[in-house]
């Protein structure tokens, strides 16, 4: 009948039909352009067979199918809200000409149908799904909604608030939640899904029920009380700032509940357009995209990485309890080792309070969580470390005694296990000038906290070979970490980028502005964190010394000529959280965790650096003067090649630092803004130099209308 790259129809007895979903050449099912254009020739076949009395959909792949095409999204995007909302308009007509077939329509769901997949399966009058199976909607996560249909067909089978809250939370939904929500008609096992989804449909067409449901589908949603989605719609527009698909979706849903399907699909398609064509919806793509290549890479390095099955922690306390049992929960055993017992305690009293916790939240069993915990060996030598495959060094942050410990542990580990140094800011090729084989060595910036932060930053020294960096990344993602490969430089990729950052915040200080006021600007236009609460966690005496020795390798760019509010509070013992006085008072919640208040004496300390007095600045004012030097030390980063990609750079940020994700990273930022304006706006706070190769570099990209992401 017809078979094509991804679609295939196969007749089957009693004239029924099966459209089978089976993409060539690939694991899984996608619904790109191709493919959905052989869905309508698939449709229009079917239209012109009179003797067809049933359609089966299924795939042959693992899952359904798992959503669109992201990776076409950036073109289509790209050309703006009308054109946008011509496009997805027809291919959403594709969808409900396939409905409107005259022969009811039975889809069996295994695996996933996300997305595009799952909207799919909502064009069918009947769905079936496996126990294991799973549907939804990620789309607000890529700054969109559901644009085939789901807005529209969703809230007519479960109901508006059912439809919103799946839609606007993104989650995956199981069989249970999609049985009970009237989504899908019927769950099995796999086993059994192929024949209960031909009973199913044998049954339909022997009843008729099925035109009585296209019937309902087609109408308006009913009963229909706009009151039951107050408060979604108030989730919603709390974010709608920084991230509009979730109340864009509320509002599709909400005006189109009183129309019929056909005039809901065009409403649907109209603000899909406007939706896609904002900043925040290219950010969320390019995040994804960048996510993709970042796991490509990962892959290739993994062709000549070492496995590591067990593994050793040298230094224990919080950081190295942390490590060992974010190594030991995925599988990989380790010898957590330090010379006092103090800190073994402390070290595996911290895994065993995260074992706990994952206990207590379900996610492990107590079993499994003993098992664990027992695979975490602690010791005060360097006892059956001539098993390991790598260690990690994580001793206190002082170059003399690294080099002492890593020269040691050399002589106890096998010839070809590689050595990792846990470090913020000392250089990595430094380092290595004790080791007899440096070239098995590397660094591996963990972020605190070790079991919540998912990047970690894998340092090359000037010899570390390819063997050593890849074996390392390969560790770095068994633990479930996002590992970026970064040269050996102060502060190597994020902390650097980080630091201009700081920097501003201090010169702003200095220039007069209150810290509170900074603060509040910078959680408004998206980070978790304002910069002095950010520093108040990370600890002022921490902050004093790292930013130091970060700021002194980059004297041209990084450089204070003024005594700073990071010197100033530390000289004061003022170290933030930690000894609950810094920029901020802390107190603790009836849970125990800090509570942030004012602190009227922080005030009065840095009024004392405040040559000017307090002056009152723009929040654009602000914005601009914090954000513009991360993005330029981020450029310098991708000409130095510092790492080797835009898309490093920008997920690194966003998972290492807190970047805000609609922004996409600092470089997708500047994509965004334009590199005229970027060179326009630095002149104007004379943060290039003429002298400088970035300069030079930024001019020339903006003459050539360049971006940093192709």
């Amino acid at each position: 009948m017809f078979k094509g790259q991804s679609i295939q129809l196969v007749r089957l007895h009693d004239s029924l039909v099966e459209l089978r979903f089976d993409r060539q050449q690939q694991s899984i099912n996608k619904l790109d352009t191709g493919t959905i254009m052989e869905l309508q020739a698939a449709t229009q076949a079917l239209r012109e067979d009179a003797s067809i009395r049933g359609m089966l959909v299924t795939s042959a792949k693992a899952s359904f199918i798992v959503g669109a095409d992201i990776f076409e999204f950036t073109t289509l995007f790209a050309k703006g809200a009308e054109e946008i909302e011509r496009f997805i308009a027809a291919q959403s007509a594709i969808f409900t000409a396939f409905e409107d077939l005259a022969v009811p329509i039975v889809t069996a769901i295994n695996g996933l149908a996300l997305g595009g997949g799952f909207e799919m399966a909502l064009a069918s009058d009947y769905r079936i799904m496996t126990t294991s199976a799973q549907v939804g909607f990620p789309e607000v996560s890529l700054g969109i909604f559901p644009g085939f249909g789901g807005c529209v067909r969703l809230p007519r089978l479960c109901g508006a608030k059912t439809a919103l809250e799946w839609i606007v939370s993104g989650k995956p939904q199981k069989a249970e939640a999609a049985l009970a929500a009237n989504a899908v008609d019927g769950v099995v096992s796999n086993e059994q899904l192929r024949d209960a989804a031909l009973a199913m449909l044998q049954s339909a067409v022997k009843s008729g029920e099925w035109r009585a449901r296209r019937e309902v589908r087609a109408g308006a949603i009913a009963p229909w009380d706009p009151s039951t989605i107050t408060a979604i719609e108030a989730a919603a527009a709390k974010a709608a700032a920084h991230y509009p698909a979730a109340l864009a979706a509320v509002a599709v849903v909400s005006s189109t509940a009183h129309l019929a399907r056909d005039a809901a699909l065009l409403l649907e398609a109209r603000s899909f357009g406007r939706t896609a064509a904002t900043a925040t919806a290219a950010a969320l793509i390019q995040l994804f995209i960048n996510d993709q290549m970042m796991k490509k890479k990962t892959g290739v390095q993994a062709r000549i990485a070492r496995k590591v099955s067990r593994a050793a922690i040298v230094g224990a306390g919080i950081m190295g309890g942390g490590i060992a049992y974010t190594s030991a929960v995925r599988g990989i055993p380790v010898q957590m080792q330090d010379i006092a017992q103090a800190a073994l305690d402390l070290g595996k009293t911290e895994a065993r309070k995260l074992i706990d916790k994952q206990v207590a939240s379900g996610q492990l069993t107590r079993e499994s969580g003993d098992s664990i915990d027992a695979s975490i060996t602690p010791t005060l030598d360097y006892s059956e470390f001539e098993s390991v495959g790598a260690v990690i060094e994580a001793v206190v942050e002082n170059m003399n005694v690294k080099k002492t410990v890593l020269a040691e542990i050399e002589t106890r580990i096998p010839a070809d296990a590689v050595m990792a140094s846990n470090t913020s800011s000392l250089s990595i090729t430094d380092m290595a000038t004790a080791l007899q084989r440096p070239e098995n060595f590397a660094g591996m910036h963990f972020f605190n906290p070790v079991p919540a932060m998912p990047l970690v930053e894998v340092i090359r020294g000037e010899k570390t070979s390819d063997i050593t960096a890849a074996t390392i990344a390969g560790y770095a993602t068994a633990m479930g970490k996002t590992p970026v490969v970064v040269k050996d430089c102060p502060g190597f990729l994020v902390n650097r980028v980080f630091t201009p950052y700081v920097v501003a915040f201090l010169k702003l200080v200095h220039d007069g502005a209150d810290f509170e006021q900074v603060d509040q600007v910078m959680e408004a236009f998206g980070w978790p964190m304002g910069p002095a609460y950010l520093l108040d966690v990370i600890g002022l005496d921490t902050g004093s010394h790292v930013f130091d020795i970060i700021m002194r390798g980059y004297p041209g760019r990084m450089s204070l000529d003024f005594k700073n509010a990071i010197h100033l509070l530390a000289d004061q013992e003022r170290f933030g959280q930690k000894n609950r006085v810094g920029f901020y008072r802390y107190e603790a919640s009836a849970k125990g965790r800090p509570v942030k208040l004012t602190a009227p004496d922080a005030h009065a300390l840095i009024a004392e650096i405040q040559p000017r007095g307090r002056v009152t600045f723009q929040p654009e004012v602000i914005i601009d003067r914090m954000m513009l030097p991360m993005i330029v030390e981020a450029a310098v980063c991708l000409i130095e090649r510092v790492a080797e990609t835009a898309a490093e750079i920008d997920t690194s940020l966003i998972l290492g630092l807190g970047f805000p994700r609609y922004l996409g990273g600092p470089l997708k930022y500047a994509d965004q803004m334009g590199l005229r304006v970027l060179v326009s706006k630095c002149e104007r706070y004379e943060l290039l130099n003429d002298a400088e190769p970035i300069s030079a570099h930024l001019r020339e990209m903006a003459r050539m209308d360049l971006r940093f992401h192709r």
